[in-house]
């Protein structure tokens, strides 16, 4: 299957930092920082990907954050 992006839902951990998660595949990590987040996204890719050949070109990371308030 040739794939030339895959797109990851990134929220708030809630014990801190960012978690991550795949749409289409079964690839979920975390890290305390974006950057950090970033190369653990990598190197869950090369893990979850049999060949070099097979891992999408694009990585789009879609943030989510979520805020409450208090009405009234």
């Amino acid at each position: 299957m040739d794939v030339n992006e895959i797109i990851f839902l990134i929220e708030d951990d809630p014990e801190g930092g960012y978690s991550a998660k795949a749409f289409g595949h079964s690839i979920y990590t975390q890290g305390q920082s974006k950057e950090e987040l970033k190369r653990n996204i990598s190197d869950a890719m090369e893990c979850h990907f049999d060949k070099p050949a097979e891992i999408p070109k694009v990585v789009r990371l879609h943030y989510v954050h979520e805020e409450m308030f208090a009405y009234a």
